[in-house]
């Protein structure tokens, strides 16, 4: 933790450094003060009119918006070290190259008959990733589940593993899954592991790579924490994926750390999730994971070598689509996806969220579902783990069941599952939360299924996990005057955290 503290302060002194540099430079040019204000407020307005022109989503820009016209200087500022990382970090410009890179290895089976079916065709033309025949997958209503399966699948490994995480912590989790990655890297197997800096700068030591390597694991920490970059350092690596010989993949909720095997949870009980999949979607997250170590390492010049080819397998087990999310491109490909599932539902649509932080899009969506008929319920955590994040949540409580969508709150404890389900062919299971962070900032990714047998086991668990929350009435969903202001605040300010 020690260490934790220490990066992070330096990374604030860092930021404050720029800034101070900024106004010293500013005051150096005191006399000049109106042409400099001038500049300033021209500046501010054509970066408005810039984002005004470029955005594809107001809810999301329009806070930016605001604050460059009524402070320009701040505003600028905030915006070129926080919201423009991608244009100066040399990491998402490598991520980028490497992404076009990998499209060539994403080609979609023209055996795969997607016919008119709109929310295939937009994965697969859209999204870079194929639609996918011959699979099986296997739902984990819980970490706690999944668990075992891991280790035994781990045990299993002949050539290589792969794991891209946002959590990392040492504890039961890890330390068996590290006990047996040590003993598969004696007998030869390539284990790369990959995980995200700030998601674990307070829970691993800046020199664990290095620890790692010595047992001959290679890793790497993906956009590490740069005191002259910014503090925040929006765009996170938020996937979770493990890849074992190119035959199977695990994917979902759980991050690598004890909570999610409800050991030693601090928010009650810790519902999430986990897919494993064998067949042919395996690739696309090989792929995932060989982009996102690559822009880093450049080590693969063919990522074909990592393909395993499966054979004697029956087409006959629906589509399995997974997909991944870049805040670096133009698709909004997570919000898209659940925007496509909500527009197109006819019966019933479930969601599963640790978070309810959305714009006027999703909101419409959901809306006008519930309003021709649909039976619309989102479960939310009944204990929250951000309590101001919890705050913003409920503010969009009221809106939502004003149009007849129902919001229920997980009784024995935190939901960190990210499902949607929806007419008893449809669901999708991945890492991306109904956030601005998560739609907009994030690397994510998602496994779309329909007409998998899968989906059965998907509603089953969302169905179980209904019948342990309750539904928040009208009276409770209504804020008082100050926790409105409270909430209207966080509303403004959330699409710039």
């Amino acid at each position: 933790m020690r260490m934790a503290v220490g990066r992070i302060a330096a990374a604030v002194i860092g930021l404050l450094l720029q800034i101070v540099v900024f106004v010293i430079i500013n005051l150096f040019f005191a006399e000049h003060i109106v042409l400099i204000d001038l500049i300033y407020t021209i500046g501010g307005l054509l970066l408005a009119l810039y984002l005004i022109r470029k955005s594809k989503n107001y809810s999301y820009t329009m806070p930016w918006i605001i604050l460059l016209l009524i402070f320009p200087l701040v505003g600028a500022l905030l915006y070129i070290v926080l919201g423009q990382n991608k244009k100066h970090s040399k990491t998402l410009r490598n991520v980028t190259a490497q992404e076009k890179i990998s499209s060539r290895y994403l080609e979609q089976d023209k055996s795969v008959k997607l016919s008119n079916n709109g929310r295939l065709k937009y994965i697969s033309e859209f999204s870079g990733y194929p639609v996918t025949c011959n699979n099986d997958v296997s739902y984990y209503p819980l970490g706690d589940e999944a668990f075992p399966a891991i280790l035994e699948e781990l045990k299993k490994a002949k050539k290589f593993i792969f794991l891209e995480y946002f959590i990392v912590n040492h504890g039961k989790m890890w330390n068996s899954m590290l006990k047996i990655l040590e003993q598969k890297a004696k007998e030869g197997v390539e284990v790369r592991m990959m995980y995200d800096d700030f998601g674990c700068v307070a829970l691993l030591d800046k020199n664990y790579p290095k620890k790692l390597e010595e047992k001959g694991i290679k890793c790497i920490q993906f956009n590490r924490l740069n005191a002259f970059v910014g503090i925040i350092m929006n765009n996170r690596d938020h996937r979770k994926i493990l890849v074992i010989d190119g035959r199977v993949a695990f994917t979902g909720g759980i991050n690598l750390a004890d909570e999610y095997i409800n050991i030693g949870s601090k928010y009650g009980h810790w519902k999430d999730n986990a897919i494993k999949i064998s067949g042919d979607a395996v690739w696309s997250y090989t792929v995932m994971f060989l982009t996102m170590w690559n822009s880093v390492c450049h080590e693969d010049e063919d990522y074909s070598k990592f393909k395993y080819e499966f054979k004697n397998r029956k087409a006959d087990k629906g589509y399995v689509a997974p997909y991944a999310d870049s805040p670096l491109d133009e698709e909004i490909t997570g919000e898209d996806v659940y925007l496509n599932i909500i527009n197109q539902a006819q019966d019933y649509i479930y969601i599963m969220t640790p978070y309810l932080i959305i714009d006027t899009e999703m909101i419409s969506a959901l809306s006008r579902a519930a309003k021709r008929g649909v039976d619309v319920k989102i479960i939310i955590p009944g204990i929250p783990d951000k309590k101001i994040v919890y705050t913003l949540s409920e503010s969009y409580i009221e809106p939502l069941a004003s149009s007849g969508v129902k919001v229920y709150k997980y009784k024995p404890g935190f939901i960190h599952a990210k499902v949607f389900v929806a007419d008893d062919h449809i669901a999708t299971v991945g890492t991306i939360n109904l956030d601005y962070r998560s739609l907009y900032l994030h690397f994510e990714c998602g496994c779309y299924m329909e007409d998998a047998p899968v989906v059965k086991a998907v509603k089953k668990d969302v169905v179980n996990t209904l019948s342990k929350s309750r539904e928040v009435t009208p009276e409770e969903s209504a804020a008082g005057f100050w926790k409105g202001v409270w909430q209207s605040i966080l509303r403004l300010v959330s699409p710039l955290l």
